[in-house]
């Protein structure tokens, strides 16, 4: 699939900007601050209705506009003439709302899954480098970018942890201590079954698609960074987890009755300090490379590199489910030595769509020749292609 127009209202730093797109590759070149990054966040947020630089949507309108509107044209392939049309209107403190070939839909989640992308930007060396939670929304990201109707899981799974903290602080703040009996206990025992449900069907495909991701990764790693290390993957949780099966798969049952089994043994604490302390959103990834993690032992362009392969693993996992995304390197090129740089390029350039963004564009090798967009000063034109 691939992109072969973009319209976009209020996104960002553009009043308007209408963009024809191709097939294969597409380079943004422009100084920094031109706006380049804000065009493929706009067909990212159509992907996942979210961005990879804020979490907050306020950010995503210009500056004394009320909403923004990302519109894009997708296509299923290059021998494909089948198209749809996906448009969402971002509206900071309201609803968002949107349309598919101009129809509005009941929920805005419904478009997710038409469109597939695979994003690296210079905020993904969070992933290797930063906190717990960077390394599960990664990992959730994929979830949901592999089985799109695990968003409503995940969502799901975070309204019952809100609801049960909440039960938990008005407990714990009861004169004398919590008690561990009553009304309050059984109102307990039904959100500790709900985490349990959905705490386990996020947990077995988080296990899954890990298990699946890094054979892809260590290889791209390898033909992007060749060293001794390999690189490989840990999940790290705080119940005991069953372990994959050769077909790459995890028993959920087994998983939901761990997750209960972890909550009645912590009960007591989780009632005194008022927070749930087990379940999906206290567990961590260690991603290692060799015998060592590389949080904290490898060097900023070992990191940099296994972010990039973890990228491109996504990239290549996804294909293998039969998801032909579009791949989007962000800022990427400007990192790397030339060798790697010749080595990333020769990775995705049989990818259906790739588009690139680089403040230079004799960074970008020569193998990704295709159109090119100068972005300068709020306006996007095109250059001969190359």
């Amino acid at each position: 699939m691939y992109v072969d127009y973009l319209q976009l209202a209020d996104f960002r730093s553009y009043p308007t900007v209408e963009l024809p797109l191709t097939a294969g590759v597409t380079i943004f070149v422009g100084a920094n601050g031109q706006g380049k990054t804000n065009l493929v966040e706009a067909i990212d947020y159509l992907a996942t209705l979210g961005s990879h630089r804020v979490s907050s949507e306020a950010p995503l309108v210009r500056a004394g506009a009320e909403k923004a509107i990302v519109r894009g044209r997708i296509r299923a392939g290059a021998e494909d003439d089948r198209a749809v049309q996906l448009e969402v209107e971002i509206t900071p403190g309201k609803a968002n709302r949107a349309r598919l070939n101009r129809s509005p839909l009941p929920r805005t989640k419904e478009i997710l899954g038409i469109l597939r992308t695979v994003l690296f930007s210079p905020e993904d060396l969070a992933v290797v480098k930063g906190d717990p939670a960077d390394r599960r929304r990664f990992l959730d990201d994929l979830v949901v970018t592999r089985w799109p109707r695990l968003a409503g899981v995940r969502a799901d799974y975070d309204r019952v942890l809100r609801q049960r903290n909440t039960l938990l602080k008005s407990l714990a703040g009861r004169r004398g201590g919590p008690p561990a009996h009553g009304d309050a206990a059984t109102t307990l025992d039904v959100w500790d079954e709900h985490l349990a449900t959905h705490g386990s069907e996020l947990l077995q495909a988080r296990l899954e698609t890990l298990a699946a991701l890094m054979p892809y990764t260590a290889t791209a790693y390898a033909d992007i960074a060749p060293t001794n290390n390999r690189a490989h993957a840990e999940y790290k949780s705080g119940v005991e987890l069953p372990t994959v099966d050769e077909a790459g798969q995890v028993d959920r049952g087994a998983l939901a009755a761990a997750l209960s089994a972890a909550m009645a043994d912590r009960r007591r604490e989780e009632m005194q300090r008022g927070v749930s302390l087990v379940g999906p959103h206290r567990d961590d990834v260690t991603f290692s490379l060799g015998e060592l993690p590389a949080k904290g032992y490898a060097s900023h362009g070992e990191s940099w590199s296994y972010a990039l392969s973890l990228k491109l693993g996504s990239f290549a996992l996804l294909r293998a489910d039969g998801i032909e995304p579009v791949l989007v390197l962000d800022d990427v090129f400007a990192e790397l030595d030339a060798t790697r740089r010749e080595r990333l390029a020769r990775s995705v350039v049989d990818a259906e769509q790739v588009l690139v963004t680089a403040a230079v564009g004799a960074d970008v090798p020569d193998l990704l020749a295709g159109q090119r967009f100068l972005v300068e000063r709020g306006s996007v034109t095109p250059l001969a292609a190359e």
